[in-house]
């Protein structure tokens, strides 16, 4: 089983749900607190300033109202000594504005004394001045960067404004003391969260613990160990389950146990059969197959599960389920192709209930490629041999009729059709020992009699009886080289195949043709070839010609008095000295007959 994540863990997971929780709720109030203190001290400093500020514009309309006499002090001196009084540490600057010209009448700011008598350019002052209500807002100082308040206040003399009191408060020291609120709360926040975290984890493995011992017993159970138990820690709903789950591993156990057993005997019945085996469900779906059944069918065990099983063995398009259910009798299952033969026989049970409904389907399947192969291949021969025989005895009857009813008494007709009757006789015999040589290669206890022999000098013999005895004008052409090659044979048998492979050429070679004679060898193998001028073998026969009984041409190769079993024994012969055998063909060009031979250079070597 794989092993889980770490932050896939429901230990990790409880803790970490457990303080986000925490932390949502803290920053929810958080935010809420901050905000709203924020809100309370902005407003406690700006309602504080705008007391003062209404204070200072009653001073203000008294002096501005106020009748003067020419050895009173100016507006301005009044209104300046006024000012002067009003000084405070948040209060940037305090300036005095008359309504009519907008003049500056006083600033409370030593260096902007210049200021006093020219024309404020403020719009606040000009809005708060005609809307008759203050105007105030929060600006970044260019030269600090530190927030500030802006207040213009309107002077009022009855309903008629005179003025305006445009005030500058440093309101930096509200946010600076916001900012060490936040991170007391921060700190703090902190400080929880981490006693949080201990305390969740603590709490969480009170309940994780009972359930990790429970993920360990489903490991174990599921690697085939029942034995374990589950440690119960408590009478809640955790520790009712872990007794619940005792009980079911203690079941399990035994239902393991019966299982595991009766699997046992399953897999040892069809591990030991040498049949194949498949086993379908209710609906038709594979539910078992065995090895042997995997191979002949050429599936994956794995990829034929829940496939249907008229799939499986491919007869969609002629049987259903119901029909194998209703099939009494062997189904031939043939799947050969061009080059290979390849035939199964499938048998058929039902598996019913004891209530008579069907459960499943077993199918037992047989290879038997190989017994149909020896059935047409004795089918075959028996109708060869019949055919060569018939022909020859019927000639010998038809000629021995004649004889009887007085062809004798003719001397020019009887000796031609005891000539015949003769050659008949002689072709027969050819036959019958070329059977019992065949006979003799097929048995079991065959036996060569092998010796050295220096295979250039025994072709060459070979060769030169064919010379001296042919009749036809044909050209012997030796590609032979001089070198001595030992190779380990039985001389009479391989004197057999050289005669039925040369024989052939012969046969088939026209009037001043040529007949090629070769060695070759190539690494530890000797190549031995006959070639000849004739007719050739069509493409399709040339694979064919060393099967028993094939001939290319049957009528001429029968004139010829072939038995169509020459090619068939030199196979035999040369497949039984570890060699090979084959054929090379153009049509109208002649044909070759080539086999290799185990050659071993080491073992000449010790010869010479």
């Amino acid at each position: 089983m794989k092993k889980v994540g770490f932050f896939r863990s429901i230990h990790v997971k409880f803790v970490i749900i457990y303080v986000l929780l925490l932390l949502v709720a803290m920053q929810i109030i958080g935010v809420y607190f901050v905000r709203q203190l924020e809100e309370t001290l902005r407003t406690n400093f700006q309602t504080s300033l705008k007391e003062r500020v209404n204070l200072l514009a009653y001073n203000v309309r008294e002096e501005m109202e106020k009748q003067r006499a020419p050895e009173d002090p100016s507006l301005e001196e009044d209104i300046k000594k006024i000012l002067r009084d009003f000084d405070a540490g948040d209060i940037s600057e305090v300036r005095v504005i008359e309504n009519r010209s907008l003049k500056i009448l006083g600033t409370s700011l030593p260096g902007n004394q210049a200021m006093v008598g020219q024309r404020t350019t403020e719009l606040r002052i000009k809005q708060s001045m005609v809307l008759e209500e203050d105007q105030s807002a929060i600006l970044i100082d260019p030269q600090t960067g530190h927030r500030t308040w802006v207040l213009s206040t309107p002077i009022k003399s009855g309903k008629k404004v005179i003025g305006a009191i445009y005030l500058v408060a440093k309101v930096e020291s509200v946010f600076e003391q916001m900012k060490t609120i936040n991170r007391i709360f921060a700190t703090g926040t902190a400080i929880a969260l981490s006693i949080t975290a201990l305390l969740g984890i603590l709490l969480a493995q009170t309940i994780t613990r009972p359930i990790a011992d429970m993920k360990k017993q489903a490991m174990a159970m599921a690697k085939g160990n029942f034995s374990r138990k589950v440690k119960v820690y408590g009478n809640d709903e955790i520790g009712t389950l872990a007794v619940a789950f005792n009980n079911l591993t203690k079941k399990l156990q035994e239902a393991q146990a019966m299982t595991e057993g009766e699997r046992r005997k399953l897999s040892s019945v069809l591990s030991y059969m040498t049949d194949g085996v498949i086993a379908t469900d209710r609906r038709g779906r594979v539910i078992l197959i065995n090895e042997p059944a995997a191979e002949m069918l050429n599936v994956s065990r794995e990829t034929v599960l829940s496939q249907p099983i008229v799939s499986l063995l491919d007869l969609d398009d002629t049987n259903t389920f119901e029909d194998l259910l209703e099939e009494s009798d062997s189904l031939i299952l043939d799947y050969s192709t061009k080059k290979e033969k390849y035939i199964l026989r499938a048998n058929f049970s039902v598996i019913q209930k004891e209530t008579g409904f069907v459960n499943g389907l077993i199918c037992v399947l047989h290879d038997i490629t190989e017994q149909e192969k020896v059935d047409a291949e004795r089918r075959e021969f028996v109708a060869n041999v019949s055919h060569e025989l018939r022909t020859p005895l019927t000639t010998m009857r038809s000629y021995l009729e004649a004889l009887v009813d007085g062809a004798w008494k003719d001397e020019e007709i009887a000796p031609n059709f005891l000539d015949v009757t003769r050659t008949e006789t002689e072709r027969m015999i050819r036959l019958v020992n070329d059977l019992l040589t065949l006979s003799k290669m097929d048995s079991t206890d065959y036996r060569m009699k092998v010796e050295w022999v220096n295979f250039v000098d025994f072709y060459h013999r070979i060769i030169d009886r064919f010379e001296v005895a042919k009749e036809q004008n044909v050209t012997f052409k030796r590609v032979l080289p001089d070198d001595v090659i030992f190779v380990e044979i039985d001389e009479d048998k391989m004197t057999q195949v050289l005669y039925n492979i040369i024989s052939n050429a012969l046969k088939y070679s026209p009037e001043g043709g040529t007949v090629t004679f070769s060695i070759e060898i190539k690494e530890r193998v000797i190549f031995v070839s006959v070639s000849d001028q004739g007719v050739g073998i069509p493409k399709e026969s040339v694979g064919k010609i060393f099967d028993r009984f094939y001939r290319v041409d049957k009528a001429r190769a029968r004139k010829m008095g072939g038995t169509g079993l020459g090619l068939a024994i030199a196979k035999e012969i040369i497949h039984a000295h570890g060699g090979n055998i084959w054929a090379t063909s153009e049509e109208g060009k002649g044909t070759t007959i080539s086999f290799a031979l185990p050659y071993e250079p080491t073992e000449e070597d010790e010869w010479s």
